[in-house]
């Protein structure tokens, strides 16, 4: 059934150690080129649907075009971890600074984001986003959100891993 599987078991563990540290370049050379700290995030929540569903894979950039009212960004409140994937609602430019501060909203939450802001708080600034949204696979990211739901699976599938490289020999 998981034939696919067989030959990433058989690798010694120079092997192993290479396909780990080409995803490692890969993931660094997509955030180089894309320009941001975060290139892939999954959704966490349902709050963007029907545009994004739990699950889905999201691929960020940030590009040199200002965000405007209806991008989709992905932004970290100072002080939390976890990034949120929502829509610009509104725009605010400050006079003197010409800065631009964002308003932002999750498609299926009947209010704007300010609750999720700190204390005082009413805008997000540039500096929050990690990236605007340009691509995404549906459901891809399932896999991330079961193994952080579930730690079992986790280790579970570690074990798997550790247990099958030790029982094959190289032929």
């Amino acid at each position: 059934m998981l034939d696919f599987l067989r030959p990433l078991f058989r690798t010694n563990p120079r092997q192993f150690v290479l396909i780990v540290s080409s995803a490692l370049a890969i993931w660094k050379g997509m955030a180089v080129a894309f320009n941001t700290e975060s290139p892939i995030v999954v959704v966490l929540s349902e709050s963007m649907e029907p545009a994004f569903q739990r699950g889905d894979l999201l691929f960020l950039a940030m590009t040199k075009q200002p965000l405007r009212v209806g991008d989709i960004c992905v932004y970290k409140v100072k002080g939390k971890d976890i990034p949120i994937v929502h829509r610009i609602l509104e725009t605010h430019i400050e006079n003197g600074t010409d800065k631009a501060y964002m308003l932002t909203k999750g498609d299926n939450n009947p209010v704007d984001d300010r609750g999720l802001y700190n204390r005082g708080q009413l805008w997000i600034e540039p500096e929050d986003v990690v990236g605007r949204v340009v691509g995404h696979l549906p459901y891809m990211g399932m896999v991330t959100i079961l193994l952080n739901d579930y730690p079992y699976l986790k280790f579970g599938m570690l074990a798997f891993l550790a247990v099958s490289m030790l029982l094959t020999q190289e032929s």
